[in-house]
């Protein structure tokens, strides 16, 4: 059996920010946030307005995504080791899971507290909200510059962001209302912005989590395919068939493949070409080959197991 551990570049054309001056930035955007929050729950706690320290508490949860997409960035650093031997990669992408799910949670709580809403409009809330939310919106633009260019890059980062977005949108969404409440006093415009906004989190939040959930489901990349890796190595001189393939993306930069290979003749060259095949064509650092002989029956079979593939 063969084993390819090479881990070098990865050609999907990324464009990495330097680790660090990537850390500096999410720790930038969680210290702003973290300072909003503070200053909303003073503000909030001398006015009497519980809209200023609402808006707080929904400016921590953005705050903690930023956290935990930080801490997740720091653990996907460390080596391999003996109990994770694929490396702890994946910590980005379970700290993606997480803060879409709780985008989705938090989009679900706003439809419904938009549609109790609709039964009952506020109450004409003040020009306070208004500069509040202008305030929150300033703070989440700012998060949003520090995050965005990382964002395309990171499915991590880019939950953080969304959970950011959603905040601006909501910001947003309380400078309207309250202005048209204040002047024309349709206090239906509320209700319907949150509405509105919490279907649109839902939506994108939905889009964005299906990659992530991929990944943690050992799924194929989504630009490469088993069977066109599988007719490339059967197109190498030796190689008389190739089966039991099996695709996966073990994090966003790294795919890896193992399979059964008939060989005639000597294996290693053949192998060596396959890797050089695996790397170059598609991007695939880790293979796993098993060679077989021709006529000598795959050695799952033989063993008595079911073939998985």
């Amino acid at each position: 059996m063969s084993h390819d551990h090479h881990h070098g570049p990865h050609s999907h054309h990324h464009h990495h920010i330097d680790p660090n001056a990537g850390d500096a930035r999410v720790a930038g955007a969680i210290a702003v946030n973290l300072f909003l929050t503070l200053a909303q729950i003073v503000g909030g706690v001398v006015s009497g307005s519980m809209a200023l320290i609402a808006d707080a508490i929904h400016n921590l949860s953005d705050a903690i995504a930023l956290v935990i997409a930080f801490g997740a960035r720091k653990i996907a650093r460390k080596p391999r080791d003996g109990t994770m031997t694929f490396g702890y990669g994946r910590a980005e992408v379970v700290a993606a899971m997480v803060n879409y799910t709780s985008l989705i949670i938090i989009s679900v709580y706003l439809f419904a507290e938009g549609v109790s809403r609709l039964f009952n409009p506020p109450e004409i809330a003040g020009w306070t909200v208004v500069i509040v939310a202008l305030i929150a919106l300033v703070v989440d633009l700012v998060t949003a510059a520090l995050t965005y260019s990382m964002s395309k890059d990171s499915l991590n980062i880019r939950a953080a962001f969304l959970h950011n977005l959603a905040d601006a949108a909501t910001s947003v969404a309380v400078i309207v209302a309250g202005v048209v409440i204040l002047i024309w006093d349709w206090r239906l415009i509320d209700p319907l912005l949150t509405i509105a906004i919490a279907l649109y989190i839902l939506w994108q939040s939905f889009a964005e989590i299906r990659p992530v959930i991929r990944i943690l489901m050992l799924g194929a990349p989504t630009d490469t395919k088993a069977d066109d890796v599988a007719a490339a190595m059967a197109e190498i001189e030796g190689v008389e068939d190739v089966h039991h393939i099996h695709l996966w993306q073990i994090d966003e930069r790294r795919t890896s493949v193992e399979a059964h290979v008939v060989i005639s003749g000597e294996a290693t060259p053949v192998l060596t070409e396959l890797k050089s095949v695996l790397r170059e064509r598609f991007s695939i650092a880790h293979s796993t080959l098993e060679v077989e002989a021709p006529g000598a029956g795959c050695a799952g079979e033989v063993a008595g197991t079911q073939p998985l593939a």
